[in-house]
This record gives structure tokens, sequence and C-alpha cells, in this order.
């Protein structure tokens, strides 16, 4: 027992002098994510069981957050058949599970939710904005361009909790920090970002930009269109898959850098598919996005409510980011990722 106790005060002990030292050349605040207080646990809903909805939110608003009955891409059965990772027959669940972390800050090399700083190994990019005048230059109304290093987490809520560890839908792996933009040279250089993303000279046009204002009407509702992918509905673009951003709210440029990070990782296949009949049995590679397999939740500095990708910062983003003196513009994003499966 006193070995046990041993090891248990030199680990906290080396944590705190760690934590400390780090802090002396950290540009931002440590912000630990708080379960309890920074998530929104409503967005779990709505549940679907063979077919059955539970917990389904009647209305949408600030409020309920987007939580409108879900809706599958496909109808699915509400029995199912499986043969990996172990030959089953069960039910199709479909559910909103809280999965991963997005950081998004303006200071590289910085860690708030960890803690810790890397300090400055290498030329990445800092947090930038520059003001840009559209239309008279005499007149005040800007929009910014804004440069945002990403750093992406590994976060299973329920596994790091430890709850619900025996049912088969959810992902049980721990936390990990699983991928930095500031050793991306890809991010970095939205001409080197084309490289994967040569597509994004086809929508390079006023037709098929105009037809993102119908995906911007749908986020506003809370929905998405899927097959409008090169739109993020009132965030703009996700081309280039880099790190610069134009929007007149910063909170919204975060999460629209948030939501690039999204497709970028889809389309290097870190990403995978969990909805429709292909999710039932396990994830599939999915090179191109399915919007609405997600939800963002903005977790720090201020919680909010989930939203589907794209929806505009007017109806969510308000003194989600307080002026705080001595505090820089970064962000937390909790992904909630859709989940179908055939369960047991």
């Amino acid at each position: 027992m006193w070995l046990k106790k041993l090891i248990k005060i030199s680990i906290i002990t080396t944590s705190l002098l760690f934590f400390s030292s780090n802090q002396l050349f950290c540009l931002c605040s440590p912000s630990m994510l708080n379960p309890v207080t920074d998530i929104d646990w409503d967005c779990i809903f709505p549940i679907k069981i063979a077919g059955i909805t539970i917990g389904g939110s009647p209305s949408e608003g600030e409020e309920q957050g987007d939580k409108e009955p879900m809706e599958n891409p496909e109808s699915l059965s509400p029995i199912c058949v499986c043969t990996t990772p172990i030959p089953r027959i069960g039910i199709t669940i479909s559910l909103w599970e809280p999965a991963r972390l997005i950081e998004v800050v303006t200071d590289p090399w910085c860690f708030p939710t960890i803690g810790t700083s890397l300090g400055p190994p290498g030329p990445a990019k800092a947090g930038v904005q520059a003001a840009q005048y559209r239309g008279n230059p005499t007149r005040t109304n800007t929009t910014k361009t804004t440069f945002f290093q990403v750093h992406y987490y590994i976060f299973p809520l329920w596994a790091v909790l430890e709850l619900l560890l025996d049912f088969i839908c959810l992902e049980k792996s721990g936390f990990d920090l699983a991928y930095i933009t500031e050793v991306d040279p890809l991010w970095n250089d939205p001409a080197l970002a084309s490289i994967l993303n040569p597509e994004a000279i086809l929508f390079g046009n006023p037709v098929t930009q105009m037809a993102c204002s119908a995906d911007s009407l749908a986020a506003a509702g809370g929905k998405t269109i899927d097959s409008l992918f090169w739109c993020m509905g009132s965030w703009g673009s996700p081309y280039p898959l880099a790190g610069g951003i134009t929007d007149t709210d910063e909170v919204a440029a975060a999460a629209g850098t948030a939501a690039r990070m999204i497709y970028k990782l889809h389309r290097q296949l870190i990403l995978w598919g969990t909805t429709g009949s292909q999710g039932l049995c396990g994830k599939y590679p999915m090179p191109i996005w399915r919007k609405s397999q997600y939800r963002l939740q903005i977790a720090q500095p201020v919680r909010g409510t989930c939203h589907v990708i794209g929806k505009t910062g007017l109806l969510w983003s308000f003194f989600k980011n307080p002026p705080v003196p001595g505090r820089v513009s970064n962000f937390n994003f909790m992904l909630w990722r859709k989940r179908d499966c055939c369960a047991f």
C-alpha cells in the first residue's frame, strides 16, 4: 500500500512541476476541459432505437440547439445483421457520440487544453488578423482574415469518464493528441494545400458559390445539405484546406477552421464514415465528408449549444469570446459524431 501511495504522490508532484514550468513560456492560459460544466449533454439527443426516436426536440433554438428528430441519409431497417467484429443479429441504434476535441488557437505550439507549450521550434505561422474592406475603403464594414493553428484530440468522452464501456456502439480508445497543424506544411501554405483538394478549381466560380446560399439557409434552420460538400453554410468554403479563413465573426471563423480540419482529415482518411448502412457494422473510408455526420459545440472560453456545420454565428456565437485582459483568442470545440450501429 505504501508503495502505491508513493507512486501516486510522485506522479502528482511531477505533473504539477511540469505544468508550472510550462506556464512560464505558454502565451495562452490553461483551460482543461471540464466534462460537467463545459459539455452540453443535451447534444446526445435524439437517440433512435429500432426506428423509434427518443428525446427528439420539438423545436430548435439557442436554448435547445440543433436537436431536430434524427434523419438518416438512407432508410435503415430496425433489424440488422453483421459479420464483424463478431457475427451478430441486432437492432439498429443511432446516437450522437462526443468523440473528438478540436482546439483552434492563434498561438502556435501552445496547447491550452493540456496546459503546456512546446515553444517556437519551427516556422509555423502565428495567428494573424488582417482587416479587408468590402467595396468602398472609406466605409467601416470590414471582414477579418484570421489564421489559426488546430490541434485535434481523440477524446471519446464516454470512455474517458468510464461510462457505458460495455456498449458495442461506443468508441473505447483513450485520450490522445492525434494531429497538430504546426508541423503540416499543407496547412500553412494554401498553394501546397491544393495537393489534397485539386477539385477546388471546379468550385471557384459564381455559379457553384451561389449554390452555397441554399446550404447557408439550411444550416440556419438546423440542417445541412451533404451534396453541397464544397460549402460550409455561413462559414464560407472549406477550400483551401489551410489555416487562413475570412469572417466578420471571430468565433464563427474559429468554428469554420475546425470544420475545415474535419474535411481535411476525411481527405487524408484519418476520419471515416460512421453513418448509414455501411456504418452499422463498423467505420468505412469517406474521403468526401458528410456534414450531417457532425455537430460542433463550443466548449471554451464560453460553453454553447451544439449546432450543425455552417450555422450563422448570429444565432449562437454572441458573447462566446468575451474581452478578458491578457487572454488571446483560443477556442475549444467538442465534436459530436453521429453513429449508426448494429447493437445486440
